[in-house]
C-alpha cells in the first residue's frame, strides 16, 4: 500500500482509472483485521492501486476526503474510486477482501 500523505497526491488519485483508497487507524484493533484483507487483495489484485491514509497522523487529509467524496468518515474504511467517483465503501467489518474483488471485478468487467 502507498501512504497518501497530502491533497496534491490524493488530488493525482483522483484522475486514476481505478484505485482503493484504505483509511486506517493504528489505535483500532478492526482496523489490523481490515488492513489484512486490504492486503490481500491488493496481493491478488496488484494491478488496482492500493492508497492508505492514516487517520491519526494524516487526520486533516482524511476529513478531506470524507468531505470531498461526500462519504462519512470511518475507521477502518475503503473506498473504491473510478475516474474519481465512488463506487463503492465499506467500513468496520464489511472491509473484505472478497467484498473489494467483487466490486472492482464488476468494475472491470463493465
Amino acid at each position: 500500500m502507498q501512504s497518501l500523505t497530502s491533497s496534491d497526491e490524493f488530488d493525482a488519485v483522483l484522475e486514476s482509472p481505478l484505485v482503493v483508497v484504505y483509511k486506517h487507524s493504528s489505535r483500532c484493533p478492526i482496523s489490523v483485521l481490515a488492513a489484512d484483507e486490504v492486503a490481500r487483495f491488493e496481493e491478488e489484485q496488484p494491478e488496482v492501486p492500493v492508497y492508505l491514509v492514516d487517520v491519526i497522523d494524516q487526520r486533516a487529509l482524511s476529513r478531506q476526503i470524507a468531505a470531498r467524496l461526500e462519504v462519512v468518515h470511518h475507521s477502518p474504511q475503503a473506498i473504491v474510486l473510478a475516474h474519481g467517483r465512488v463506487v463503492w465503501h465499506g467500513s468496520h467489518f464489511d472491509v473484505r477482501r472478497e467484498a473489494l474483488a467483487e466490486r472492482v471485478g464488476t468494475l472491470v468487467s463493465d
